[in-house]
């Protein structure tokens, strides 16, 4: 058995529930959540990114969320460096960690471990690389690395992996794991999960999302900045400066958008076998709750 110090990952896709049974578990083994979502780490970020609030929460302290401004860099080195602090704080109080979100990246990253290089981006070739279109930044990287395997829309992905090979970072990150984790996994049957995230969105445009944005662009948050988070601050954003014409077409476009999203994450986490998904048309927090105790009762 592993003598690592143990946690516990709560992982699905959007709209799925997670952020809600990660308190409710939390709360049950006097635990504290760390999340694991790349948008939710800036500050104002909170209708778009589906950040929990303080009511939400139920008392149960959250870690990584608000840590930086938008607009600034935040990669996934920094996410690491700040959940590792976090996370061995929370051990060191004696509670549980549990480490809640969707961004595949980020969750791997501290539950496998990543050994990543301490190297500084050059910013100068960043710049370079943003005046470009995704297709000729996927041409570059074939031209640099043929047969290179990243989906040629993935404008990030292919951004990151030109960025490595300039600066001679071309291999794969060592894994050195910190901690014993069980992952759990959240997810419904497609025609309930596509329900879900239409009332959430329409919930979210109700409760004020395209305000959200616009304050942000108002303040000085760059566009550019915005759609590069993708989803509803991309077409948010597209929407405000007149790229989209209507709210309606607006609405439709991000609604779709959210749905391969989350058909992505789902192909992303099914590849971990390790996940113990969760059947939410049960009762997930029990299952889940008799999961967590046998796991740290064993040793």
């Amino acid at each position: 058995m592993s003598e690592l110090p143990k946690m516990i990952a709560v992982v699905g896709t959007n709209a799925s529930g997670k952020s809600g049974l990660g308190v409710e578990l939390a709360r049950r083994f006097g635990g504290e959540i760390v999340s694991a979502d790349s948008r939710q780490v800036f500050r104002g970020l909170d209708l778009g990114s589906g950040k929990i609030t303080a009511e939400e929460m139920r008392g149960v302290p959250h870690h990584l969320l608000d840590v930086c401004a938008p607009g600034d860099f935040f990669s996934m080195h920094d996410f690491q460096r700040l959940a590792y602090a976090a996370i061995d704080d929370i051990l060191a109080r004696g509670r549980i960690p549990f480490l809640v979100g969707g961004t595949g990246l980020y969750v791997d990253c501290v539950t496998e471990g990543y050994v990543m290089s301490n190297r500084m981006p050059d910013l100068a070739y960043r710049d370079e690389l943003e005046k470009r279109s995704t297709p000729e930044l996927y041409e570059m990287l074939q031209a640099a690395l043929p047969g290179a395997e990243v989906d040629p829309r993935n404008r990030n992905r292919v951004m990151r992996m030109l960025e490595k090979l300039h600066d001679g970072d071309d291999h794969a990150p060592g894994r050195s794991p910190r901690y014993d984790c069980l992952k759990l996994g959240v997810t419904w049957d497609r025609p309930t999960l596509k329900a879900r995230i239409d009332e959430r969105l329409e919930r979210r445009m109700a409760q004020g999302m395209v305000d959200e944005v616009r304050g942000l662009l108002d303040r000085g948050v760059r566009p550019e900045f915005m759609v590069k988070l993708g989803l509803e601050y991309r077409f948010i954003t597209q929407y405000l400066t007149g790229e989209i014409e209507t709210d309606a077409e607006m609405t439709e476009l991000l609604a779709a958008a959210i749905k391969r999203f989350a058909k992505r994450q789902m192909t992303w986490f099914r590849r971990d076998k390790s996940i113990r998904w969760l059947d939410m048309r049960g009762d997930p927090a029990a299952e889940a709750e008799a999961l967590i105790r046998a796991f740290l009762k064993a040793r």
